[in-house]
């Protein structure tokens, strides 16, 4: 029995190497477009806010370049309508940051394609900056008559009214299906009819709402199970709701949660490309369908694995392909890509990049974990980390002791390659004990990343208890799903 995955990395790559065609019924994804910007990971903060302070994941990399460019010409020299599209955008826009993303848009949307059944559907979440030219794209690699609808998402935003345009209080999405819509997977649906209608109205014995015609006697009547919606979808994710984890692109759950129930059954793959802080996912899984979700940031990977077993515990079965699994693995993470090094190493003990750490401006400190062990109200505590990928010497543990007193914290962190020296456990030894009512913890401790990758835990107060690092994701209050083999390489 495979179980649901998730994978760290590129997901061109990843749609290449592991899903196989047709193997999917249901595609959901909100590709990230934003020229003028950088695309950050927002945590909450020991308050349970979100925090002021952004961590930047990666940056906003749809710029026209030489990878840029190789992309579009792939898609040019496979022919066909893309192509054709691709050149047309070409001619258009010239070499823009809108034709970058476009460029990195085509390969994967015709990978999407292949991945999916017959049978299956997309839904492509899109803002008004590149609707337009995704759906032009759209047409070119699902056809025209594939498209199914434009669902209009009103979201009702809080912020100030702009003084030269009308406030945007919407996305859309894009609704294509891979083979003929007769052979669509479709459960409509509804919303529940308004009570004043219902008041109106009368019941049949079979349970049958009915309105009888004042002039004529005809009855007409109406489906009990609710009115059919259209396509424009009102849910709002209030800016206070628990369901928040702090991350800048979260998605409701219940639109998602309507997405899912209506183009698939359970048991039905769903695959989320772009998968952020996890929501496709955390709908799937509440509503029994098996998932494959793809991101290419530790940050992200960390957090959706928080999210599931806050939500599901021991319901959520999943593997996680692409992180790394032995010290060697970890040590070519650390030299091509020293943040993301950072963050997965940082994840492995419960913890958060700290703000701005690969600028170095929390000076000497990489990450933070807070933890609660006094009675409601009681003072938020912190363990500091410093995460060290070359070589190692006394005078770090010194710094790391320094670092903590300069912060208050309760407990400093040095995680390593290199296995501490005497020297250097002689000095953590000095710095003494954190008291907690679950007993003594060193307040400085020296972990490699072997120790955490053979399953050694930080000396804390318990973790499922204290932690507060992350915002916690609401418990779930229904599990439906059960893993059924997935068509998917998870090699």
């Amino acid at each position: 029995m495979a179980p649901n995955l998730l994978y760290y990395g590129d997901n061109l790559e990843v749609l290449r190497r592991h899903v196989k065609d047709e193997s999917v019924d249901l595609v959901y994804l909100d590709p990230p477009f934003n020229s003028s910007a950088t695309y950050n990971v927002l945590f909450a903060e020991k308050s349970g806010q979100q925090a002021a302070a952004q961590i930047k994941a990666f940056e906003d990399t749809w710029h026209w370049d030489e990878t840029a460019a190789r992309s579009m010409q792939e898609v040019i020299e496979g022919g066909g309508a893309p192509a054709q599209a691709v050149l047309a955008f070409t001619s258009l826009l010239g070499p823009s940051d809108m034709l970058a993303y476009l460029a990195m848009m085509a390969p994967r949307l015709l990978e999407l394609r292949r991945v999916l059944r017959s049978t299956g559907t997309i839904y492509l979440h899109c803002d008004p900056t590149a609707s337009h030219y995704l759906k032009l794209l759209m047409d070119a690699i699902f056809g025209p008559k594939n498209f199914l609808n434009e669902i209009i998402w009103h979201y009702q935003t809080s912020g100030g009214a702009p003084k030269k345009t009308l406030i945007r209080d919407h996305d859309t999405i894009l609704r294509y299906s891979k083979g003929p819509v007769a052979g669509v997977v479709w459960n409509a649906p509804r919303e529940s009819w308004p009570e004043s209608t219902l008041k109106k109205w009368q019941r049949d014995a079979d349970g049958r709402i009915y309105h009888i015609h004042n002039d004529t006697g005809t009855r007409y009547y109406i489906d009990p199970a609710g009115k059919l919606m259209d396509d424009v979808w009102d849910i709002t994710l209030a800016a206070r709701s628990s369901e928040r984890l702090g991350y800048p692109t979260q998605k409701p759950l219940a639109l998602l949660e309507r997405i899912i129930g209506a183009a698939s059954n359970p048991g039905d793959i769903v695959l989320d490309p772009f998968c952020g802080c996890g929501t496709t996912i955390s709908a799937a899984q509440a509503l029994g369908r098996r998932w494959v979700g793809i991101d290419i940031t530790h940050l992200a990977i960390g957090l959706i694995k928080h999210r599931l077993r806050d939500s599901y515990g021991e319901a959520a079965e999943f593997q996680v392909i692409g992180e790394p699994t032995t010290v060697e693995d970890a040590a070519v993470l650390a030299g091509e890509e020293p943040f993301q090094f950072q963050a997965w190493a940082l994840g492995l003990v419960g913890a958060r990049v700290a703000t701005s750490a690969q600028k170095g401006a929390d000076k000497g400190i990489d990450g933070r974990l807070y933890f609660h062990d006094e009675p409601v109200g009681g003072k938020t505590k912190q363990i500091i980390f410093s995460v060290k990928a070359g070589h190692v010497t006394v005078s770090q543990v010194r710094d790391l002791r320094g670092v903590i007193e300069r912060e208050g914290s309760e407990i400093g962190v040095l995680l390593s390659f290199e296995a501490p020296t005497q020297p250097m456990r002689s000095e953590a030894a000095e710095a003494g004990f954190y008291k907690s009512p679950w007993g003594n913890h060193s307040r400085i401790q020296l972990l490699t990343i072997n120790d955490l990758l053979s399953g050694k835990t930080l000396d804390m107060p318990p973790p499922s208890q204290t932690n507060a690092t992350f915002q916690r994701a609401t418990k779930a209050t229904r599990v439906e799903s059960k893993n059924l083999d997935l068509p998917i390489d998870a090699d």
